[in-house]
């Protein structure tokens, strides 16, 4: 979803939910707004190396301004804000029932990796994140 059709979302979810009544059941589920950056936080709440290494390979990017998914720059095949290698991965992924083309499906197929081989998979964006409070606590605990 473009960031302007985001806005446009949340701004009619406010005005409607202004003519709701107070505890009815359309405003209490909708979700409160959050950046990419706290989504990845919290997903990985358990897992922090995994926010530094978001950081580190697509500065918290999901999608460009222009809508598209945010693709690498050295390669193009890695997509989202995991930065997800399509070639290697998207039919494990379908199969799995993910789509790494959202945030939703990107997170979580970066988790199932990150279960399987760690931080692995990110080996090469490691000299960013190396230095991260989340690895530095890492490494310590090893």
């Amino acid at each position: 979803m473009s960031f302007s059709v985001g806005i446009s979302l949340a701004v009619l979810a406010v005005l409607n939910s202004a003519a709701l009544p107070q505890g009815s059941v359309s405003s209490d589920i909708l979700p409160q707004a959050q950046t990419v950056r706290e989504y990845v936080e919290e997903y990985f709440a358990d897992a922090p190396i995994m926010a530094a290494v978001a950081e580190c390979e697509s500065h918290f990017k999901q999608f460009d301004k222009d809508g598209s998914v945010h693709r690498g720059v050295v390669n193009t095949k890695d997509v989202g804000v995991m930065q997800i290698n399509e070639f290697y991965h998207a039919k494990t992924a379908e199969k799995l029932g993910l789509d790494i083309y959202t945030i939703q499906g990107n997170v979580a197929y970066a988790r199932y990796l990150y279960e399987k081989q760690g931080t692995a998979p990110w080996i090469s964006s490691k000299p960013c994140w190396k230095h991260s409070d989340a690895h530095l606590a890492l490494a310590a605990k090893n």
